[in-house]
């Protein structure tokens, strides 16, 4: 699929930005549907954006938050991605659903929770990692052929973590992607995702639209 590419100069600029640019998705989606459906990766991309996401006139009574992927651990866990989510929202008033990863059965979690997902989300976050996976979808694991089910767990662990995530197909549900990189390390993978390259997992996603914020070490030269 085609992505957007804007460059900032640094993660300050890059995180103000994207920041903004979800506050204007969230007061248009509230206006046209009563909510702003918002999944969210883990990571770190998004811990910046959300500080300056705090700070703006985000519709929190009306946005509806879920994950895009989390890692199979207790709930009070350093790890888990919800716990960063948690203290960077504060006290707002959003609606977290949290991705269900204590259950002893995690395939019936991952079906619950993917039945309990909007029919199509308004913006999905998303980061990409140096090995170009993106979500949880990691190179290497049978969930890269997930394809009746928005929602399921990795086969392996990766990082010392299974994984529940959106498979491809959950991800297509978004009307907007929105990807946010930084750092050299990214540059490689970057430049495959921007050139829809299977070879690694970001490649392979499909939605109705993209936008990828970089910072200048990340993105490709002359970008």
């Amino acid at each position: 699929m085609h992505h957007d590419l804007i460059v900032f100069d640094d993660l300050d600029a890059l995180s103000d930005a994207a920041a903004r640019y979800v506050v204007d998705l969230a007061q248009r989606a509230v206006v046209d549907d009563g909510s702003f459906q918002f999944a969210v990766s883990g990571g770190r991309s998004p811990w910046q954006m959300f500080g300056v996401l705090t700070s703006l006139d985000v519709p929190w009574e009306r946005t509806v938050i879920w994950q895009v992927d989390e890692r199979v651990a207790p709930d009070d866990d350093p790890d888990r991605n919800l716990g960063h989510l948690r203290e960077a929202l504060g006290d707002r008033d959003a609606d977290v659903h949290p991705m269900p990863v204590e259950d002893d059965d995690l395939g019936a979690a991952a079906a619950r929770y993917g039945a309990a997902l909007p029919d199509r989300f308004h913006l999905v976050h998303l980061g990409i990692g140096p090995d170009g996976h993106t979500a949880s979808l990691v190179p290497g694991d049978p969930v890269l052929e997930v394809r009746d089910r928005p929602v399921a767990v990795t086969s392996h662990e990766y990082e010392g973590r299974r994984r529940m995530t959106l498979t491809y197909p959950g991800i297509a549900r978004a009307r907007q992607l929105l990807w946010l990189v930084s750092g050299r390390d990214k540059r490689t993978a970057l430049e495959k995702l921007l050139a829809a390259d299977p070879s690694i997992p970001a490649g392979r996603v499909e939605a109705g639209a993209s936008v990828v914020m970089a910072d200048r070490a990340a993105a490709p030269p002359g970008a």
